[in-house]
Formats: structure tokens, C-alpha cells, sequence
């Protein structure tokens, strides 16, 4: 079974001080409607673009889930 998007993120969380990668990581374990589950670009972009948290989040989700795909992607 894949890695969820949100597990791979959580790897982010909690920096000092806070990046891009980590406000995000950091809003995604704080927002109950997050789809924690996904592993679908469409879906995770389509949820973020509705709620994005902060400006260029969107930016960072995009590089991220590039680097999110190499590494599952290792595993196979």
C-alpha cells in the first residue's frame, strides 16, 4: 500500500524556525478536514486550493509532491 501524501508530509513538521515545507506540513496535521488518506494529486490540490492556508501554498505542494513521488516510488 502506498504512503499517504499526509504521512510523507509529517516527516516536515515542526522546524525552528518554520519553512514553506514545514507551515505546511504543520497546518495539514492541524486541519481535521484534511484528506490524511490521499495518495491522489487531483485530490490533495483540489482540497488545498479550496482551504490553502497561506499564499504560495500551492507552490510548495506542487514540489513536494514531486519529491513525494520519487520516494514511494523507490519502494517498487
Amino acid at each position: 500500500m502506498d504512503q499517504s501524501f499526509y504521512h510523507f508530509m509529517m516527516t516536515f513538521r515542526s522546524k525552528t524556525p518554520p519553512d514553506e515545507e514545514s507551515r505546511l506540513a504543520d497546518w495539514m496535521f492541524q486541519d481535521i478536514g484534511f484528506p490524511k488518506q490521499a495518495t491522489d494529486y487531483h485530490e490533495i490540490s483540489n482540497y488545498l486550493e479550496m482551504n490553502s492556508p497561506f499564499d504560495g501554498a500551492l507552490s510548495v505542494f506542487d514540489e513536494l509532491y514531486d519529491i513525494y513521488l520519487i520516494k514511494i516510488n523507490q519502494y517498487f
